[in-house]
């Protein structure tokens, strides 16, 4: 079950006048009655707002928005931020350019190796402070394949045996830019990646600090190794821990359409682009909004 937030979403969805319906039965809704190419009055933001922490993830569908209507939206939720890796659109700092598996275009000879990267993940935990959240805008889509999966990081946490969670409860894993990023870039990028982001710690669970919920707080793509237990101890931990967002029953597919919208909680979820549709090209854009640091 999905666990109560501080404003009834579906009280400040009916006084702004939008249909929030479920996409799945743990998580995921799809937004409609908005529409986002316009300015959106106080009320309409608090309710997409509510029925993100209520859903962890909320589609919009038809959404032909712009440049400056994507950037526009994404403010209403927070600061903006870059990222030291995947390309942005010419001119929109903000909007990332993404082909494929994040920014690498695909070709046959390294179709292999990107989908062997491709892993459930939460977004540049490598930082200090992990974004809040991305929205991301389908522009060139395949006629088949290239869904995005969600997971629910709380569910995940509250079915762990307490056995687990009093094991966890303390620990520390630490995050890393160049698990993910290191082999796609060369040996001096990798330095100044380095540099700028060195190994970063986090607790393992996390408490949202919008609805107080526990989430799992390790994936696949950044997070190294946990902390304060012997390495093959920590490592057989991590394993286990990381192999839970894997089950469907934690999970919501989105089917994309033209000009469909995807906008997710960072802080409460994994995702995973699936890279099924190669020789046809897939291509979103994406801002992010900054966050503040797990506790």
């Amino acid at each position: 079950m999905n666990a109560p937030v501080s404003i009834s979403e579906q009280d400040a969805a009916l006084h702004a006048g939008l249909t929030v319906t479920p996409a799945g039965t743990v998580l995921g809704a799809e937004i409609s009655g908005v529409d986002l190419r316009a300015p959106l009055k106080p009320e309409i933001v608090a309710a997409i707002r509510a029925a993100l922490l209520r859903y962890k993830v909320v589609f919009f569908r038809d959404q032909d928005i712009s440049h400056e209507d994507h950037v526009r939206f994404g403010r209403y939720f927070g600061d903006l931020e870059g990222h030291p890796v995947t390309a942005h659109v010419p001119g929109f700092p903000e909007i990332l350019h993404i082909e494929a598996a994040d920014g690498m275009k695909l070709r046959e000879d390294i179709v292999p190796i990107v989908r062997a990267a491709n892993k459930w993940h939460t977004d540049v935990t490598f930082r200090e402070a992990p974004s809040m959240g991305g929205v991301l805008r389908m522009r060139q889509m395949p006629p088949l394949g290239g869904d995005t999966l969600f997971a629910d990081t709380a569910a995940i946490y509250r079915d762990l045996p307490q056995t687990l969670k009093d094991q966890i409860a303390d620990l520390t894993a630490e995050h890393d830019i160049i698990q993910s990023y290191g082999y796609r870039v060369d040996e001096a990028k990798r330095r100044e990646l380095r540099a700028a982001y060195p190994p970063m710690v986090h607790p393992v669970v996390r408490t949202h600090p919008e609805t107080g919920e526990k989430h799992l707080f390790v994936n696949k793509v950044f997070t190294t190794r946990i902390l304060g237990l012997p390495e093959d101890e920590a490592k057989a931990l991590l394993n286990e821990l990381l192999d839970r967002v894997k089950a469907p029953e934690y999970q919501v597919r989105f089917r994309w359409t033209p000009n469909a919208i995807v906008f997710w909680d960072n802080r409460a979820t994994q995702h995973y682009a699936v890279l099924d549709y190669w020789p046809q090209e897939r291509v979103v854009e994406r801002v992010t909004i900054k966050g503040d640091k797990p506790f």
